[in-house]
């Protein structure tokens, strides 16, 4: 009888090709954060095929239950997020993105198709494990609230709780066929930015009769970046970017008001919440001492996310196990934000990094841009690693 790690090796073969259909059929028809139905609908049709139970949650999200015949009590949970990006895709491929402005540049594509060919794999293997698997296919990763907080609201870890969860974020930067892992605080929390700074219009000649918003808002943006540099605990991991500023005036019309958004990101609660008060402060004091008002408001965003110790340790070991110990690396902070966090908040949890990249193919762009894409060799090891990661971690 082959062994648990043959057979799963045998399926991952087996399951690829269907796997990469799937994968380029969501990347042909991508949908936004909440509009995720035919994608939904799609993921629905798939496990009704495999004999895999399912309910519908937090709208467009979808949650499959799979449960291993042997004696085990012990429940995991895996999670792949649907949703994809307001951009105009810029690929040359035959499943470019059928919907215009519209386009999976962060792999969500890539992360549903592999949990599913996860679960055809798990699905299969019933007999030979314990345990219960529950598949977390979730809406909204982009845009706030976040699809993970709504899944949590709705019941996604509760009836039954799951002991742990997983999940995976494709990484360009990293080489198809090897994962990043990192142990404790991996992503940062996010909160979004907006300013509005009132000052008093007319013309560029004339600025003595003027309240110039523009240089007002220059100093603001300045003075901000002594929350980072200064204020911020060297040890705590700080990062505050503008990346946009309207003012809409002209070369000689000051405007009335200029309008800035941007991004705050650490590390740390308590600092996370002591910078809202000092950025809020100096931004309305500087607006107020230069004879202008400032509107400064933070919409909160995702907590930072953190892997728990422990479970990570393992699933490093299972997956040196699986790939081998050199297609293991260990990978810095990372300070893009995830809505996984919110599961990381409340349930032992471990999120890697799915290597992507390929220089040979000319697969290197970022994510978020235009012509992102990945090389699907990697969608080979990734079905088979998780499945391999969740069965182990359940005892088998």
């Amino acid at each position: 009888m082959t062994t648990l790690k043959e057979e799963i090796r045998r399926l991952s073969s087996e399951v690829f090709s269907s796997v990469i259909q799937d994968r380029r059929h969501l990347h042909a028809h991508p949908e936004l954060s909440f509009k995720e139905y035919k994608t939904s609908e799609f993921v629905k049709a798939r496990l009704s095929e495999m004999g895999v139970p399912w309910e519908p949650m937090a709208g467009t999200g979808v949650v499959g239950i799979i449960k291993g015949e042997k004696p085990c009590d012990r429940i995991i949970a895996l999670r792949a997020d649907m949703d994809a990006l307001p951009i105009t895709e810029g690929n040359d491929v035959v499943y470019v993105s059928q919907n215009m402005g519209v386009m999976h540049a962060c792999g969500h594509d890539a992360h549903t198709a592999s949990l599913l060919g996860t679960a055809r794999i798990l699905q299969s293997l019933k007999d030979r494990f314990g345990g219960t698997i529950k598949l977390i296919f979730q809406p909204g990763e982009e845009n706030l609230p976040g699809g993970a907080s709504l899944m949590i609201r709705d019941g996604v870890l509760e009836n039954p709780r799951p002991d742990h969860i997983i999940g995976q974020h494709t990484m360009p930067e990293i080489e198809a066929g090897k994962i990043g892992i990192r142990a404790g605080k991996h992503m940062a929390s996010v909160d979004q930015i907006t300013v509005t700074v009132h000052g008093r219009g007319g013309h560029a000649a004339q600025p003595a009769q003027n309240v110039d918003p523009i240089l007002i808002s220059a100093y603001i943006l300045v003075a901000l970046q002594q929350i980072v540099s200064r204020a911020a605990q060297p040890h705590i991991p700080t990062v505050l970017s503008f990346g946009k500023i309207i003012g809409n005036g002209s070369t000689n019309v000051i405007p009335d008001k200029v309008y800035l958004e941007g991004t705050f990101r650490t590390m740390d609660e308590d600092w996370r919440a002591e910078a809202h008060t000092r950025m809020k402060k100096m931004a309305e004091g500087i607006a107020e001492s230069m004879g202008a008002t400032c509107d400064f408001d933070i919409l909160r965003g995702y907590p930072y996310l953190v892997n728990e110790a422990k479970l990570t340790e393992r699933v490093g070991i299972f997956a040196e196990e699986y790939l081998g110990k050199e297609k293991v690396v260990g990978v810095d902070i990372w300070m893009a934000a995830e809505d996984f966090a919110y599961y990381s908040q409340q349930v032992d949890s471990c999120f890697y990094l799915l290597g992507t990249g390929n220089k040979e193919k000319g697969i290197t762009s970022s994510l978020h841009s235009p012509t992102y894409n990945i090389d699907e060799d990697a969608l080979a090891i990734s079905i088979g690693l998780m499945a391999w990661l969740a069965v182990k971690q359940l005892g088998n």
